[in-house]
């Protein structure tokens, strides 16, 4: 569960709302990305408490990443782990998702060597025992909306009757723009109209990042994104963090197709899926 600031404990408790501590906190910063099997969790925290950071350091207490979405899920982490990568069939993110760091006791703790705590607690800290299993501390929470990134946020759709072709893909310069000759083509009369148009989305999608490989990819037509400064063109601008975000380290005229892939969490399979189900309907 996610505690909050409200919480009563019958013992000292390490938050960064409590007067337990003296001058200790336990703050939390969570950065998501994600790939197409798994979300990247990226930690940075700081406990303030070296009596607990000893308990972690001696296996006496143990830090747990919860993540509460549709319902609660517990993950440990060693003393200096920065980065969980949890299989995305694990867990769901939804826009309420909220994610707490934890410290719970593997034995019982007895508060004798405790020098972090309020003087209040100084003539009796030696008698204060927590059992084994008990909530030592917990930091604050961070909310999530569950998708670091939309690439179909990427596209405009427009009709154009005047087209010498059916269907035309061009590079604006926010958006991947399709073109219709009709509205026909976008199968709109469908329940699965936007995963039959996926096809066309992939067709923009590779164009735009043909382009985007010859513009900053140099005589080795391939584009280190790691070293890459971020660009100055809008759509560039959007697809460099979108392929970030999937933790994409480089993109070239070879491997274009596995980024696709990637960044749009297999969009041909999802297109094929829908076909197939189309047919087996009889339509």
């Amino acid at each position: 569960m996610i505690y909050k600031k409200d919480a009563n404990f019958p013992y000292p408790l390490l938050t960064n709302t409590s007067n337990s501590y003296d001058g200790c906190n336990f703050t939390l910063d969570i950065k998501l990305n994600e790939n197409t099997y798994e979300y990247i969790f990226q930690i940075n925290y700081d406990i303030e408490s070296d009596f607990i950071k000893k308990l972690i350091r001696e296996n006496k207490a143990q830090l747990v990443l919860v993540v509460q979405s549709k319902d609660n899920k517990f993950f440990n982490l060693s003393l200096n782990e920065k980065i969980k990568t949890i299989p995305k069939n694990r867990i769901s993110l939804s826009k309420r998702t909220t994610i707490q760091l934890l410290i719970q006791s593997k034995e019982e703790i007895n508060f004798k060597e405790n020098n972090d705590l309020n003087t209040f607690y100084g003539s009796i800290k030696d008698q204060i025992n927590v059992p084994k299993h008990s909530i030592l501390g917990f930091s604050n929470s961070v909310m999530f909306d569950g998708s670091t990134a939309k690439p179909l946020e990427l596209f405009e759709k427009k009709v154009d009757p005047n087209l010498k072709s059916e269907v035309k893909v061009e590079l604006g310069s926010e958006t991947i723009i399709i073109n219709y000759k009709s509205d026909e083509l976008q199968f709109i009369d469908s329940p699965v109209s936007s995963t039959i148009n996926n096809i066309y989305v992939y067709m923009g999608l590779q164009k735009a990042l043909y382009r985007f490989v010859n513009i900053y990819g140099g005589e080795d037509e391939e584009v280190d994104l790691e070293e890459l400064d971020l660009p100055i063109d809008g759509l560039d601008l959007k697809l460099y963090g979108l392929m970030k975000s999937k933790m994409i380290k480089n993109v070239s005229l070879e491997n274009i197709d596995e980024v696709i892939c990637s960044i749009t969490d297999r969009i041909l399979e999802k297109y094929t899926s829908a076909v197939r189900g189309l047919y087996s309907n009889g339509n």
